[in-house]
């Protein structure tokens, strides 16, 4: 029980109601703190988001968790989702890159290939293209430095055709960015450890694809059945079942210090707090930290952010191609480079057996928006249907027009990680420190994936509980054991 003197218990108000507020609302109320949550939008969950479609559940945000991460299953297993979580049904992805489908190649790490044979029989490189990943036993050792864009680094090793083909659709496919700008420490810790440590890149990745040959079996991503935008709302139910008081329509406008803690202004509403969490992204954050933390909130107004927009639809099965339905892929990813409007396309119903529910229906989505390429989301939402229609027509042969279909816009949703990100996050952390009480967490801290932003926030929470004096909770339970989102 988080207590300052018998019979009181320390309070904490959480400003955020996304997977990370949410989640660090659950563990301050395991530690007996007393929790208010308040989320300026009129729903809860952030980029989780739990619809329906043509009848069917669907997720109209994020879809899955890494499951070789322990903090999303932990938290979902928490409050009473363990029996929901399941792996896809088949994780068979494709590029639809160089005028066709291609398989995705066994044997990378985030595109980068430790084996050249899978890469060749894909067709994704041309001849050229391989023959420059294959000089890299030619080239001397490269010094990475502190950091090093992703794309920068592979690129002179590899060749631009491993980094425009590979790489840039699935670091792509989890910022939206741009691979050339993304810090290869920040993103992907266990590459830059790999470049750090090998004299060749392909030598390195091949390390790392041996020791996880030495873990333990078991999918690489999972979903919760009827959706992952599942998880908050029983994240939401456990806190208020708990004690937590939750209000959404409720933005914070101030956060002051004062004498005995923290008072937080929401509307006409002043609530008194022994502590302080924000989870919000970093506009939000930097704004009601300007005053307290100017420091942090300077480096808060720097962070950059992707939009981005799922377009997802509903067919009768009957009247799509085997290429879909029979291919027993997952979906595909675009390349940058082949200068399609898509990103990605995902077959949800074959994907997530959940979505298979109804044997007549097939769901499907797709994603329009990078990085510095947002022209596309100007476009209504009827015109994105409409593009998506036309690009998965010359992929996949898709003629059909949908039974239903809807488009969910993410304006500024993925925060960028560029080279120097980590300094960045060290620099507001050391700054919203000095002020005992106040944390921050959120998707621009740690990784952007859902097991990170729960870690993050679980970080938050406890340097909070430590600063109130409860010390229950190990401060030392940080993301560092960690590599990947």
């Amino acid at each position: 029980m988080c207590t300052d003197r018998p019979g009181r218990t320390r309070h904490v108000v959480v400003i955020g109601g996304g997977i990370a507020g949410l989640a660090a609302a659950h563990r301050l109320l395991a530690d007996g703190v007393r929790v208010t949550l308040l989320e300026a939008g009129p729903r809860l969950g952030g980029k989780l988001y739990a619809g329906e479609l043509a009848g069917a559940s669907v997720d109209l945000g994020a879809e899955s968790v890494l499951a070789r991460r322990p903090e999303a299953l932990a938290l979902a297993r928490a409050v009473g989702l363990g029996d929901a979580l399941q792996p896809p049904a088949t994780a068979t992805a494709q590029l639809w890159t160089r005028g066709a489908l291609r398989p995705m190649p066994r044997g990378h790490v985030m595109g980068v290939p430790g084996d050249l044979a899978p890469l060749a029989a894909s067709g994704v490189l041309s001849a050229e293209g391989l023959a420059r990943a294959e000089a890299e036993r030619t080239l001397p050792p490269a010094e990475i430095g502190e950091d090093v864009a992703v794309g920068e680094y592979v690129a002179a090793r590899l060749g631009r055709e491993v980094v425009d083909r590979l790489v840039e659709p699935l670091l792509g496919g989890v910022y939206a960015g741009d691979a050339y700008r993304i810090s290869m420490r920040a993103a992907v810790p266990q590459l830059y450890e790999a470049a750090r440590t090998h004299a060749l890149l392909g030598d390195g990745v091949r390390a790392l694809q041996h020791q996880a040959q030495s873990r333990p079996a078991g999918p690489v991503f999972a979903g919760i059945d009827g959706g992952i935008g599942r998880l908050p709302l029983a994240v939401a139910e456990a806190c208020r079942s708990a004690g937590a008081r939750i209000a959404t329509a409720t933005p914070v406008r101030e956060v002051l210090r004062t004498a005995e803690g923290w008072r937080v202004v929401a509307g006409a509403e002043v609530i008194e707090a022994d502590g302080v969490i924000v989870a919000t992204p970093a506009g939000p954050a930097a704004r009601l930290l300007d005053e307290l933390v100017p420091a942090a909130a300077a480096e808060l107004r720097g962070v950059e952010y992707a939009s981005m927009a799922l377009v997802t639809m509903a067919f009768r099965r009957s009247d799509l191609p085997a290429s879909i339905t029979g291919s027993g892929a997952s979906g595909f990813l675009v390349p940058p480079v082949d200068g399609r409007t898509i990103k990605a396309s995902t077959f949800s119903s074959n994907k997530w057996g959940w979505a298979a529910s109804d044997p007549g229906l097939f769901l499907l989505r797709t994603s329009v928006g990078r990085y510095a390429d947002e022209t596309e989301l100007e476009r209504e939402d009827g015109e994105l249907v409409e593009v998506s229609l036309t690009d998965l027509g010359e992929a996949v042969g898709l003629a059909a027009r949908p039974v239903a279909s809807t488009v969910t816009r993410w304006d500024g949703g993925l925060p960028q990680y560029p080279v120097g990100h980590l300094g960045r996050v060290a620099r507001i952390r050391t700054a919203v420190a000095a002020l005992p009480g106040l944390a921050v967490c959120g998707a621009l801290y740690d990784g952007v994936g859902i097991p990170a932003c729960i870690a993050s926030a679980e970080k938050a929470a406890d340097a909070v509980i430590v600063s109130l004096g409860a010390g229950s909770v190990p401060l030392a339970q940080t993301t560092d054991r960690y590599t990947g989102q």
